[in-house]
C-alpha cells in the first residue's frame, strides 16, 4: 500500500464522494509550488491514464496514484480533524525534511520542487 487513509478521512471522502459521478476516484499526488516547493494535489478525478497513473484501493477509497510521486508520498498518511472552527484534512508525510508555516507545502530530501507563494 503505497499511502493510507484513515477512518475519519475515509468517512470524509465517501460524504464528499456523494456529489461525484459514480466513476469518480480520489487523486491524491504532489505538484511544484508553494513555500517550500512542493505542495500535495487532493480531488477527484475520473480519468486514469494507465501508463502514467494506478489505481490503488485504500480504506474503501480508490485512490489515482501518478507512478512518479510514490517516492515522495510513500507510506504518507492522509486523515481529517474535525475542530470548533470546522474540519479539514491533514496529511502526514514520513519523506517530507521540511515544511512550510502555512502547512500546505514541502521539500523531500530528493523533491525539492520549485517554490512559489504560499
Amino acid at each position: 500500500m503505497t499511502i493510507q487513509i484513515t477512518d475519519d478521512a475515509r468517512n470524509q471522502i465517501k460524504e464528499m464522494m456523494k456529489e461525484e459521478s459514480s466513476e469518480a476516484k480520489l487523486r491524491f499526488g504532489v505538484k511544484g509550488g508553494g513555500c517550500s516547493g512542493l505542495s500535495y494535489a487532493l480531488g477527484f478525478d475520473e480519468e486514469v491514464n494507465e501508463e502514467l497513473e494506478f489505481v490503488e484501493e485504500v480504506n474503501e477509497i480508490p485512490v489515482i496514484i501518478t507512478k512518479q510521486d510514490i517516492p515522495i508520498i510513500e507510506n504518507t498518511v492522509i486523515d481529517f480533524k474535525q475542530n470548533m472552527m470546522g474540519g479539514g484534512f491533514s496529511i502526514n508525510n514520513p519523506n517530507a525534511i521540511v515544511s512550510c508555516g502555512c502547512g500546505s507545502s514541502f521539500r523531500t530530501a530528493e523533491e525539492a520542487g520549485a517554490p512559489g507563494d504560499c
